[in-house]
């Protein structure tokens, strides 16, 4: 009978209903879809952090981390393939790498740059370098001249493909090395830092510059989804010497990205909150507004006999069904809003250089995290019967006497 009779109450004054639901819709859409879009920032950012060489879980040198150069190296690389192989889940890809500081040049330009000396099929598999993302030729295992730049890097060095670039670094006699590698790709990738850092050579093309003999950088590793990279990386500690490896997840080596996530989630909540807050003050006003214009009502449903906590129930029936209403309108919308946009994303690449400041992908798609829809909701129609209970009381305290002398 309640529900009944709030479900005829609320729509007496068809302009306050619709109010009171555009309130809550408009709410819910922005706490769900405008989540949703922060979470895809994030998510963006840590798969941009996480492909660009970075992976699940890296081995390193003890010190290589305060101290990228050749003496930091990692040897025996076959003693480290077993260790994985016996360690990592089914699922896993790894790979190795060359990785040192070097000064890329041509006739007109010069500039310090990365160069990375990969195996090119291991690569492709855990990194966002491969052939899907080259303009030209990917490298080949058995190319011994060959160098893979990004684009912004080639438009600066106003180059082209097959013309020569000069890589110089330190080799393991602590002399410079210098060669010369034929550009036969370009790479794109999600930020602009990213092609001007990196240049990629085979590991044999590296390992001859440097003068290297079975020595590697950096393992580079990726598991699979439903595994705990924490738990994974103790269990490598656990395996190599402490002396002389160090192990880290991707949170430990992107320390900043990390901070970010932690605030970010911090920031979701408050933010849901002072929706609600501003959303509840317009539910508060225009449930007051109805009870008071409703007052000789209750005077004489009280003077019939009805107990106040009746009353009191009534209103909350009257706010709950609103409430109802415009969470399923607000989800529905948002969930709208994520589908239209979940194919082609929001375009950033007019604000590239501030995305890429921040590490954020230059196409951010929405992504649901059903916590934050849960939250959202329970937010909602927790604190919006919340202040609903003042309105309630207000119209439960109404007596018989007050009711008549109200005009």
């Amino acid at each position: 009978m309640h529900i009944h009779l709030a479900w005829r109450n609320i729509w007496r004054n068809p302009r306050r209903t619709t109010v009171i639901l555009t309130a809550v819709v408009i709410g819910i859409w922005s706490m769900v879809f405008l989540g949703a879009l922060m979470r895809g920032m994030m998510t963006g950012m840590i798969d941009n952090g996480i492909s660009t060489l970075t992976g699940d879980i890296q081995v390193h040198h003890k010190g290589y981390r305060n101290d990228p150069v050749i003496e930091n190296s990692m040897t025996n690389p076959s003693m480290l393939k077993k260790i994985l192989n016996d360690t990592l889940p089914n699922g896993s890809q790894w790979t190795a790498r060359i990785r040192v500081n070097a000064v890329a040049n041509n006739a007109r330009h010069y500039s310090g740059v990365t160069m990375v000396g990969i195996n090119p099929a291991q690569e492709a598999k855990i990194s966002f370098i491969g052939p899907e993302r080259i303009q030209g030729k990917y490298l080949d295992s058995m190319d011994h001249h060959g160098i893979v730049i990004g684009r912004e890097l080639l438009e600066k060095f106003e180059t082209r493909i097959g013309k020569k670039l000069v890589l110089m670094s330190q080799d393991t006699n602590q002399e410079i090395a210098s060669r010369a590698f034929k550009i036969i790709g370009i790479f794109t990738a999600e930020m602009k830092a990213t092609e001007k850092q990196f240049v990629f050579v085979t590991m044999s093309a590296a390992e001859k510059m440097l003068k290297l003999k079975n020595t590697i950088s950096e393992i580079s590793i990726i598991i699979p989804e439903n595994h705990n990279n924490s738990k994974i990386a103790s269990d490598i500690r656990e395996v190599l010497p402490p002396k002389d490896y160090e192990v880290h997840t991707w949170q430990e080596l992107l320390h900043i990205l990390t901070a970010y996530l932690e605030m970010f989630d911090q920031f979701m909540y408050i933010w849901f909150v002072v929706v609600f807050i501003a959303m509840g003050f317009g539910i508060v006003n225009t449930t007051l507004m109805a009870v008071y214009e409703r007052m000789r009502e209750f005077g004489l449903l009280k003077a019939l006999g009805m107990k106040p906590w009746w009353i009191v129930r009534s209103v909350i029936y009257e706010s709950f069904l609103l409430l109802i209403m415009g969470m399923a309108i607000g989800n529905l919308l948002a969930f709208a809003c994520i589908h239209a946009l979940s194919k082609n994303g929001i375009d950033l690449s007019y604000l590239a250089e501030g995305a890429d400041y921040f590490g954020i992908s230059r196409i951010i798609f929405p992504d649901i995290f059903f916590q934050d829809v849960l939250v959202a909701n329970l937010v909602v129609i927790v604190l919006g019967i919340i202040v609903s209970i003042y309105p309630a009381v207000r119209a439960a305290r109404f007596t018989p006497v007050e009711a008549l002398a109200h005009i």
